[in-house]
């Protein structure tokens, strides 16, 4: 996919298209960037395959983040506390707050993400070396 360099352009996007970055059992498919939404925000999804592990529990410093259930029923971590989100749930994750996701059905499951403001992307290309290098 051609990369946009403005946030005056409309981005239309088919199922399945982005900026695809596989993290071991976790692929992240981006949507829109800092590029696309003048440092704003970045939207990508993140497909967990069954019984799989996320990211690890972390914080941003700076950055809310918003999910949404796209498919399946996602283990979230907020604070201190493990829920359970099914389809359609929606949770909004404020900075400093810590967080995890992950995987512990038989189904693949979807999350679609919205980190304020933007620049999460940047971090892929450390997130998917890690995870090449810490597979197995």
């Amino acid at each position: 996919m051609k990369h946009k360099e403005s946030h005056t352009d409309a981005l239309i996007l088919p199922a399945g298209q982005g900026r695809v970055y596989n993290c071991g059992p976790m692929t992240a498919i981006f949507k829109a960037d800092e590029n696309e939404t003048n440092e704003q925000y970045s939207i990508s999804e993140w497909w967990l395959d069954p019984s799989s592990d996320g990211p690890g529990a972390h914080l941003h410093e700076d950055n809310d983040e918003v999910f949404y259930v796209l498919e399946g029923t996602a283990s979230i971590l907020v604070g201190d506390k493990w829920l359970t989100a099914d389809k359609g749930t929606f949770l909004r994750i404020p900075a400093k707050t810590l967080h995890d996701f992950k995987n512990q059905t038989d189904k693949r499951v979807g999350l679609l993400n919205f980190f304020i403001p933007g620049g999460f992307e940047r971090n892929m290309p450390a997130i998917v070396k890690w995870f090449e290098e810490n597979e197995g």
